[in-house]
């Protein structure tokens, strides 16, 4: 931990979401295993990742927003917290609403965003990619967090963060390469696609570390904006998708499991 702590934070957010990212790649690299996941396992998985998305928004990013607040003049302490969540939800939304993209076990013509004639698996790997910009900001802004030296941001909670992105990162690249190479591309073209899904997240990561160094008053809103960001891609795709194929008790066991990991994991190492 102290290799790490003495780095410079947007080498620790680089850092973070490379790690991400490469779990990323190692749930796409199922492909080459296998044609084909159990949808019950899939749902069971994202219920997971819901739930570390879920705990991850509060106790990584919100709980911290409100402490932050405390420590400066000026504003209630929910502020800071209460204006990010919305924008960061607005934010996603105004991004939903224009890139084009699709989400599981819909059909073509059902793709949201800008109208497009892209085709399927395209669409497929941008609704996951939608996924992992608000992930990598959020790793970016708790390490920019912890960088700013205040007692109620510690690298060791930013690096808690990461790994239960990581941990919920690994059913995102399945649920990305398996659905391509159902459809007939080949494993390579697959895993390719699969990985590429986080590719955003290193780049959220610098940019959320970077913007919170250069402006530290940011810092409370910068990661109630992540978590509401966080929310908004739970809610609208992350649950839907994972109750939609009548497994609903299995997703939801799933999603309980994911809070407690994460739970235990911030509070373990936070």
């Amino acid at each position: 931990m102290k290799e790490i702590e003495a780095m410079h934070p947007i080498l620790q957010a680089l850092l973070a979401t490379g790690f991400t990212w490469s779990v990323t790649a190692l749930g796409a690299a199922s492909v080459f295993l296998t044609r084909s996941v159990g949808r019950r396992l899939l749902d069971t998985m994202l219920g997971f990742a819901a739930g570390v998305m879920i705990a991850a928004s509060f106790w990584s990013l919100l709980a911290p927003s409100i402490a932050l607040a405390e420590e400066f003049d000026g504003v209630p302490a929910w502020f800071p917290a209460a204006i990010g969540f919305l924008v960061g939800g607005l934010f996603l939304r105004g991004i939903d609403l224009v890139l084009p993209h699709l989400h599981l076990n819909l059909p073509r013509e059902q793709a949201e965003g800008l109208p497009t004639t892209w085709h399927r698996s395209i669409l497929l790997v941008l609704a996951i990619t939608l996924h992992n910009i608000p992930e990598g900001l959020a790793i970016g802004v708790a390490f920019g967090a912890a960088a700013a030296d205040l007692p109620s941001s510690q690298v060791s909670a930013a690096v808690a963060l990461t790994i239960g992105v990581g941990l919920q990162n690994f059913p995102e690249g399945i649920a990305v390469a398996m659905p391509l190479r159902g459809e007939g591309m080949s494993r390579l073209r697959s895993f390719w696609y699969g990985q590429l899904s986080a590719i955003v997240e290193p780049i959220a990561g610098v940019l959320g570390a970077a913007s919170v160094l250069i402006v530290r008053p940011l810092l409370p809103y910068a990661l109630a904006f992540a978590a509401g960001a966080m929310i908004f891609v739970v809610v609208e795709e992350v649950v839907p998708e994972s109750q939609c194929n009548g497994n609903a008790d299995l997703a939801t066991m799933g999603a309980m499991l994911g809070f407690v990991v994460m739970m235990i994991l911030d509070v373990a190492l936070g």
